[in-house]
């Protein structure tokens, strides 16, 4: 059983900017309230076979998650999936940019999460509170790269 939550934002930057600061996930903690820390491996640029290693605060638990890139495609598509072992993982998520008529990017950011054991009964209150928080998810990130450098 899988629940997928998404949303689209217009943000006021270059899709090269854009790609470039949502590519590297160190940047999550910026508009990811729930991402405690975050780190990467190896180091140097994002590619495919990238880790970003996350401590995040959910429910009040505090929990390890790891998150591959899987494609890359710049500057339109990231794509991801958690290798971590958790009650609810983000099987698939990812990010598709486009260019829009002013010189901006529309951003579309997806996660398709998981239950596992007890995160199956878990799941729909989780997967609830991702939809219910995805405009202000996205409003987060709209603000965070365009104050970026």
């Amino acid at each position: 059983m899988s629940s997928q939550f998404e949303v689209v934002v217009d943000v006021d930057r270059p899709i090269e900017d854009v790609f470039a600061y949502l590519a590297d996930g160190r940047n999550d903690p910026e508009f990811s309230p729930r991402v405690l820390t975050m780190e990467k491996s190896p180091d140097g640029d994002t590619h495919v076979g990238t880790v970003f290693h996350s401590t995040v605060k959910d429910a009040g638990m505090r929990s390890r998650r790891d998150f591959e890139i899987y494609e890359l495609t710049a500057p339109t598509r990231v794509r991801w999936h958690e290798v971590s072992h958790n009650s609810i993982t983000a099987e698939e998520g990812g990010y598709d940019l486009e260019p829009t008529p002013d010189g901006g990017t529309r951003v579309r950011l997806y996660n398709k999460l998981e239950g596992h054991g007890v995160g199956k009964v878990l799941l729909p209150l989780a997967a609830g509170a991702a939809r219910k928080d995805a405009p202000a998810f996205g409003r987060r990130i709209k603000e965070a790269v365009e104050s970026s450098a």
